[in-house]
């Protein structure tokens, strides 16, 4: 299974020199299995404009998983060239919420807000919603769990492809359930039951542990969080990602440096562009 980085950053696109070497685009991943192309992507943010170099054949052909819909998980879908296109075949899913998927996203993505609905996005797609549990798609066998992230209902999800595991936690705000052990938010079973020995971690980090008194009803997760959650699972390799787009590159680069000095867990911080093989 291979995993490439699309978008990186959280809340919202974070233009400039001082983000180039991490990259300033929000939260997407491409998955793909045996030297393919990408049919499964995570997210649709503005990393999503740059999928099309992972696809000679120049069209999408898969199904794009949403955690949440808030503005930087969605607002790739119109800007990228492979996905609204003619050729496309697009199976979108979100967290059912009682509501037709459709609408859900209708809501942000209609006129006056924006010239046209999803469903006039070009290509053939499907609008449908997820809920908790074991779901095959494609290729892929993808676990669902709900995390706490204020502002709707948000999925963190657990993708394999029978060989290797893949956890993706962009947005989570564990503080919701109360303080835990350190003060960030307790270690709770549903996200054990996603990052349980996955090979490969991708998790909020937002913040670092001196910022998080001011934002820590904001629905994120500290960096200290994150490593900690990491070492309880067991996990293979931990990617910082959702970076503050505020932090930058220097910033992050001092961050990941000390982080590494604090735990034995193989520890990244995600650039846009980042390849992952996994065994």
């Amino acid at each position: 299974m291979r995993v490439d980085v699309l978008g990186v950053r959280g809340s919202t696109p974070a233009p400039g020199a001082p983000f180039v070497r991490y990259g300033g685009s929000t939260s997407c991943v491409a998955v793909s299995i045996d030297g393919g192309e990408p049919t499964l992507v995570l997210d649709a943010g503005t990393g999503l404009r740059s999928l099309g170099r992972l696809l000679p054949g120049g069209a999408f052909r898969g199904a794009i998983l949403l955690t949440h819909l808030h503005w930087d998980h969605t607002h790739g879908l119109p800007f990228s060239p492979v996905v609204d296109n003619a050729e496309a075949r697009v199976d979108l899913r979100l967290p059912a919420q009682g509501v037709d998927a459709l609408e859900l996203l209708s809501r942000m993505m209609q006129p006056p807000h924006f010239p046209i609905r999803p469903d006039e996005l070009r290509g053939q797609w499907e609008f449908s919603s997820i809920d908790e549990g074991s779901h095959e798609i494609g290729r892929f066998q993808v676990h669902a769990r709900e995390i706490p992230h204020k502002g709707g209902r948000t999925f963190g999800y657990r993708v394999s492809d029978g060989r290797s595991a893949l956890a993706y936690l962009p947005d989570h705000g564990p503080f919701a359930l109360g303080p835990g052990e350190n003060g960030f938010g307790p270690i709770h079973p549903a996200a054990l039951d996603l990052v349980a020995g996955v090979d490969l971690l991708l998790h909020d980090a937002q913040y670092t542990a001196s910022e998080f008194a001011a934002v820590a009803n904001y629905g994120h997760s500290t960096v200290d969080y994150a490593v900690a959650l990491a070492e309880k699972a067991g996990v293979g390799r931990l990617v910082l990602f959702h970076h503050d787009p505020s932090r930058t590159d220097d910033a992050e680069d001092q961050l990941l440096s000390i982080m590494r000095q604090r735990t034995t867990v193989p520890l990244d911080a995600a650039h846009e562009g980042d390849v992952y093989e996994l065994a």
